[in-house]
């Protein structure tokens, strides 16, 4: 008897509530509506936190998971592709001076170092024996020739014979080209410089015996130095006169853009090159013999999209780069597909792909997928 009162006694209350629920009025229905939705908003905030201090004891917050990369717009540039090359600085007067007749070098006129010019004695073979006979021959020309004189004067006069006159003027005429002679090989005896320069070398040492094609002496005209090379026949169609040309001079850290000044059309059947030639202009720096890297431009590109080779990633042998986009207000990274064009050391050009402006991940790309939150 007692269960069934307690049992009943609940549902009387609901009932009674409900019906006087119904008594209600609108304001107090809208009283309990908004304190409904001021709990539901407490409730949401309690639950916000709970998750965020979660989160951040696991390491699972958006603060956490921001990377950390250097972001770097692109820029449209000049964008080159080169063919290397190693040449040397070389004098395009740059001789080596030996003596025209052999003999003893009794006299050095000039040292290392010094400015000569051209036709200037720069040693002297010994020319005793020369003197001697030019001495010699003087002393019989003056007896020809007055010897000649008198013969001259007696046919005038029809006095004599026709052969003695012809005689006396042949002898006259043979002496005179004998001292011709003896006089240009007199001259030979002098060692002197065929062009205006500096003295680069004196080998010769006084006393040494001369002799012709034994060099003497290096005569060298900086003034007019150019770089010479050889390029590979596989380019040979990609190099020209007139093409464009960057040198640089690793010794003495120097650069320098210009043309070609002249490529073979031949090449060479034992090394299968072909000789380049680039002029250079008049420098105190630069020096015959130096090393020089010839970079020879055979494509270029104004106006390019350049990036570093570095940065590029491949999907499915698919070239790609990460991009740095604003996304509700955070920076989030995206893989953006490319095309690429020519290569060269570090640098790539992008055909398509990108565009000038573009944020570009240049480190912490590693690893970088679609929408993970970066910061720069």
């Amino acid at each position: 008897m007692n269960t069934k009162y307690f049992f009943l006694l609940p549902v009387t209350a609901v009932i009674m509530a409900s019906c006087g629920g119904q008594k209600n009025s609108k304001a107090e229905k809208e009283k309990q509506l908004q304190q409904l939705k001021t709990d539901k908003a407490k409730y949401v905030e309690d639950i916000n936190k709970k998750i965020a201090a979660l989160e951040q004891e696991l390491g699972t917050n958006d603060s956490a998971r921001i990377k950390d990369v250097v972001i770097t717009p692109v820029e449209a540039t000049l964008f080159e592709h080169y063919i290397d090359v190693q040449g040397a600085v070389d004098a395009r007067e740059n001789v080596n001076v030996s003596a025209r007749v052999p003999g003893v070098i009794t006299n050095i006129a000039v040292k290392e170092g010094q400015a000569v010019t051209k036709g200037q004695m720069l040693a002297q073979v010994d020319d005793q024996v020369l003197r001697a006979t030019i001495a010699e021959l003087h002393t019989q020309l003056d007896l020809a020739n007055t010897l000649f004189l008198k013969q001259q004067n007696l046919w005038n006069q029809k006095i004599g014979s026709e052969v003695q006159y012809l005689n006396a003027k042949s002898n006259k005429e043979s002496l005179e080209r004998r001292l011709a002679t003896m006089q240009d090989q007199l001259a030979q005896t002098k060692i002197i410089s065929p062009i205006t320069g500096t003295v680069d070398a004196v080998i010769a040492k006084l006393g040494d015996n001369a002799a012709p094609g034994m060099p003497a002496f290096r005569v060298v005209n900086a003034s007019n130095l150019k770089v010479t090379a050889s390029v590979a026949e596989a380019y040979a169609g990609l190099v020209k006169t007139g093409g464009a040309v960057v040198l640089n001079f690793p010794d003495i850290s120097k650069e320098i853009r210009t043309i070609i000044g002249f490529a073979s059309r031949t090449i060479d059947p034992l090394s299968r090159t072909i000789n380049v030639e680039v002029p250079l202009k008049p420098d105190a720096t630069l020096r015959p013999n130096m090393i020089a890297q010839l970079k020879i431009i055979d494509y270029s590109a104004p106006g390019a999209i350049v990036i570093p080779v570095g940065i590029i990633q491949y999907a499915a042998g698919k070239p790609y780069v990460m991009v740095a986009q604003e996304q509700n207000g955070k920076i989030v990274a995206m893989r953006r597909d490319i095309q690429l064009g020519r290569t060269y050391n570090d640098k790539a050009e992008v055909k398509s792909g990108l565009q000038k402006g573009d944020k570009i991940v240049t480190i912490g790309f590693q690893g970088l997928n679609d929408n993970d939150l970066i910061k720069s």
